[in-house]
């Protein structure tokens, strides 16, 4: 009788082993499937920031050989801080003109001037923002995902962009999220009194 409980004892003790072993391996499989996954989600990020122009705006540029050129150490920083503001010609926009800045992280139109936001990770871009606070930005044209704040301003086509799909959202918020972080308070937005 002695003999048969320790048997049992044993068949227990290597029952809970391989139970054990098994979900382990089952965790270390998801793991895996997860790095997978993420990777997957990052480089669709990338391919979608890429295809969709948000460089076109939101990256500084200097005139190259080839027109505006990307700096790379800048790239989705938004409108520089450390530039000066030159308010237009409040004319011009009183005769229905919408103007753009020289690299374009700069609008100027009926709505005043706007500036283009910093998209990378550091905090003065999104890099403390949750994944809803960005769908919510770009699904409600809300400034910094957050519902009481003001409406995001032209030229941010985020009234196409709110059509993508919720996996592409969070494809580029992952993408995003890796980007460098570059430290850059962009200006807030200025009312031109000739457009009031």
């Amino acid at each position: 009788m002695r003999l048969t409980w320790i048997s049992v004892m044993l068949m227990s003790a290597v029952s809970i082993s391989a139970f054990t072993a098994c979900n382990n391996e089952g965790e270390k499989n998801t793991g895996a499937a997860s790095g997978a996954d993420t990777t997957k989600r990052v480089a669709r990020g990338e391919y979608l920031v890429s295809a969709m122009g948000c460089d076109d705006c939101h990256s500084p540029k200097r005139f190259g050989p080839q027109g505006p050129e990307i700096i790379p150490e800048t790239r989705l920083s938004g409108y520089p801080s450390s530039r000066p503001i030159q308010k237009p010609d409040s004319n011009v926009i009183k005769q229905g003109w919408v103007m753009m800045g020289g690299d374009l992280t700069s609008a100027v139109g009926p709505w005043g001037m706007s500036f283009a936001a910093n998209l990378t990770s550091d905090v003065t871009g999104i890099g403390g923002w949750a994944e809803e606070n960005f769908i919510t930005a770009i699904r409600k044209g809300k400034f910094k995902g957050i519902e009481s704040s003001r409406d995001l301003l032209p030229p941010m086509p985020w009234q196409s962009y709110r059509n993508l799909s919720d996996e592409d959202l969070k494809s580029i918020f992952a993408y995003l999220k890796t980007v460098k972080p570059v430290s850059n308070v962009v200006p807030a937005p200025m009312q031109i009194a000739a457009v009031k």
